[in-house]
C-alpha cells in the first residue's frame, strides 16, 4: 500500500466475529434447521462450520447472502476435530453445547491468535459445578456428566466472555436455575442469550453481571440476525480519524462503542450519529489521548493496536494500558519498523510524538495487530507491505476492497489470499 490517502465513502458494518461463531456453536443445542443471518464473509466462520460438520451437523455458509444453515441431527458426535478446533480460539465455544446435548465433550485446547494465554480454568470449574466431570488429557479437554447438568450458583473469577457463552449453553438445558455472577456484559453475550432465547430458553439479566438461567427441556431451531461488528466499526473509525477522513459508517451501533467513540472525540474526531450508524470526519493531526482496556464496557482489548497505531501518529505522548492480554504489545516491534516512538513495560506502552511514519515490511502476528499496521501505512511515506495478512482474514470481511472503496491505494498480492 502507498500512504497519504484519506478514506472517504461509506461502509457497511457485517455480523460480529465474535458473537457468529458462538451463535454456529448454540445451534448444537437444538435439532433441526437453524439459520444464521448478516454472517461475515472471514475465514474463521468457515473454520467453524468445518467444525460443525465434523460434529454430524450439515453447515452451509452461503457467501453472497451473507448466511450460514445449520441442520443439527438427532444425535450429534462429541469429539471435536482436534486440528480444525486448534485454528480458531472460538471453537471452544462447542464445549457447552456438547456436554449439555451429549453428556460429554472431548474438544482439542483451541488455538488462534498469539496475544497470550486463555486460561480455561473458568469455564472448566463452571462447568464442575454444574455436574460435570472436567479435565485435560493429551492436549484435550474432556468433560462428561453421568446424567442431565444441574443448575447452580457459579461465581466467575474474572468476566471472560467465553467462559460466561459456555456456561449459559450449558445451563440453558440443566436442570434448575444457574445463577452467574461477575458474567461478562459485551454485546455478543447479549446476542448469544437473545439467540437462545428465541429458542426456547428463559434468561434473565442478558446484558447485565448476573444472568440466571432457568433449565428446559429441550430448544427448537429459529432464524437468527446477528449484531453487527463492534470491532469492525470501531477500526473504519480509528481509520477515518487516522487518515484525516470522512466515513459513514453503515449498521455500526454507536450504543456498543460509548467509550471508544469518546476517546476518538477527545482525539480530535468529529462523530456524527444517524438513524443506521454514525459518521467519522477529522481533519489535521489527531491529539494523543491515554487509553486502558476493561472487559465491556470498558475500551475493548481488540481495538488496542488499532488506537497505538493511531496514537503513532498523534500529538503529544500517550500511555496504553492493556489489561486483558499479555502479549498484546508484540506488535509494536513491528510498528517501531514504521519508525513509531514506542517503550513498552509489562502491560503497558509509551508512544511518544515521531514526525512521520515511513514504509517498510512488517509481520501480522494476529487479526487485530494486521488490521493496524495496514492502517498505519494507509498514513506513512511510501510504500509498506503487511505480510500474514491471513489473520486478517480471520476478522474482517474483503478488506482490501472495502480500503479500495474508500480511496486507499492498496493491492493484494495473490500468495496472500487465503483459501477458505
Amino acid at each position: 500500500m502507498t500512504g497519504g490517502t484519506r478514506l472517504a465513502g461509506e461502509v457497511a458494518v457485517p455480523g460480529a466475529k465474535n458473537s457468529v461463531l458462538k451463535l454456529m456453536a448454540a445451534s448444537l443445542l437444538a435439532p433441526g434447521r437453524t439459520t444464521l443471518e448478516a454472517v461475515p464473509d472471514i475465514l474463521d466462520v468457515s473454520v467453524m462450520a468445518d467444525v460443525l460438520r465434523g460434529l454430524g451437523a450439515d453447515t452451509r455458509h452461503d457467501r453472497d447472502e451473507g448466511q450460514v444453515v445449520i441442520d443439527v441431527p438427532d444425535t450429534v458426535e462429541s469429539t471435536a476435530d482436534a486440528d480444525l478446533v486448534r485454528r480458531i480460539r472460538a471453537s471452544v465455544a462447542i464445549l457447552g453445547p456438547l456436554v449439555a446435548r451429549c453428556g460429554e465433550a472431548r474438544v482439542a485446547l483451541p488455538g488462534g491468535d498469539a496475544i497470550g494465554a486463555r486460561a480455561l480454568d473458568i469455564h472448566m470449574n463452571g462447568l464442575a459445578k454444574l455436574g460435570a466431570v472436567v479435565d485435560v488429557e493429551a492436549g484435550v479437554l474432556v468433560a462428561r456428566s453421568s446424567g442431565r447438568l444441574q443448575g447452580a450458583s457459579i461465581w466467575l473469577d474474572f468476566p471472560s466472555v467465553g467462559a460466561t457463552e459456555n456456561l449459559v449453553m450449558a445451563g440453558v438445558l440443566a436442570k434448575g436455575t444457574t445463577v452467574i455472577d461477575n458474567a461478562a456484559q459485551e454485546p455478543e453475550i447479549a446476542d448469544l442469550c437473545a439467540l437462545l432465547t428465541a429458542m426456547g430458553a428463559r434468561i434473565d439479566g442478558a446484558g447485565t453481571s448476573t444472568l440466571v438461567v432457568d433449565g428446559v427441556e429441550g430448544l427448537r431451531p429459529v432464524v437468527h440476525r446477528t449484531v453487527p461488528d463492534r470491532i469492525v466499526a470501531g477500526t473504519w473509525a480509528i481509520g477515518a480519524l487516522m487518515t484525516g477522513g470522512d466515513v459513514m459508517i453503515r449498521h455500526g451501533r454507536a450504543e456498543h462503542l460509548g467509550i471508544v467513540l469518546e476517546k476518538l472525540t477527545a482525539a480530535g474526531a468529529s462523530v456524527e450519529l444517524g438513524p443506521d450508524g454514525f459518521r467519522v470526519r477529522a481533519e489535521g493531526r489527531p491529539r494523543s489521548i491515554d487509553v486502558v482496556t476493561l472487559p465491556y464496557p470498558g475500551f475493548p482489548t481488540d481495538l488496542l493496536p488499532q488506537v497505538i497505531a493511531l496514537e503513532a501518529i498523534s500529538e503529544g505522548t500517550s500511555l496504553i494500558t492493556e489489561n486483558v492480554f499479555d502479549s498484546r504489545f508484540v506488535f509494536c516491534r513491528e510498528l517501531h519498523k514504521l519508525g513509531a516512538d514506542l517503550r513498552t513495560d509489562g502491560h503497558h506502552v509509551v508512544v511518544r510524538p515521531t514526525p512521520r511514519l515511513v514504509g517498510d515490511s512488517v509481520l501480522a502476528s494476529d487479526v487485530r495487530a494486521g488490521a493496524a499496521l495496514v492502517l498505519a501505512g494507509l498514513v506513512a511515506e511510501g510504500t509498506t507491505e503487511v505480510r500474514d495478512v491471513h489473520h486478517i482474514d480471520r476478522g474482517y470481511a474483503r478488506f482490501v476492497e472495502t480500503l479500495t472503496g474508500l480511496g486507499a491505494r492498496i493491492r493484494r498480492e495473490p500468495s496472500e489470499v487465503a483459501a477458505a
